[in-house]
């Protein structure tokens, strides 16, 4: 089992959502048909079935809508993170995107917990969308002042 952390594989239709990550915004493709947002990341629309996409920025909040709490190391890296939090996280503007959960106690999660995103920049390609309870983002903004 290697300690990489496991990382996502850059495509031409992904590349866009990993180049505003970069930038701290949250990205999510859009139909120029029909003005669907979704995820996750595909080459039509899963409404309208129409392949004019494009990219719209969301806010980055939403609420918890499911969790799980891993307490087994499926992959190295994570051996020393036990246990974590991988929720699916229902965005403000409806989709539903899956991430770690930082900054709170997992025992502490809850469904309809309300978070906002932060990002975790881990390669010089790669900066992950994660999620920490909306509190937390606000108090670590006072303390920045």
């Amino acid at each position: 089992m290697s300690n990489e952390r496991p990382l996502p594989i850059l495509t031409d239709h992904n590349r866009p959502f990993w180049q505003a990550a970069a930038e701290h915004r949250l990205v999510m493709p859009s139909c120029n048909a029909c003005a669907k947002l979704f995820y996750p990341i595909g080459p039509v629309c899963p409404d309208c079935f129409s392949q004019d996409l494009g990219w719209k920025q969301v806010s980055g909040r939403g609420k918890i809508s499911s969790f799980v709490v891993y307490r087994q190391a499926f992959f190295a890296f994570f051996k020393d993170k036990l246990p974590y939090a991988v929720a699916q996280i229902e965005l403000d503007e409806g989709p539903r995107y899956s991430a770690n959960v930082l900054g709170v106690d997992p025992a502490q999660l809850h469904i309809g917990m309300e978070v906002e995103v932060s990002f975790e920049r881990v390669s010089d390609e790669v900066t992950l969308p994660q999620f920490q309870p909306r509190f937390a983002a606000a108090l670590q903004a006072v303390d920045a002042q």
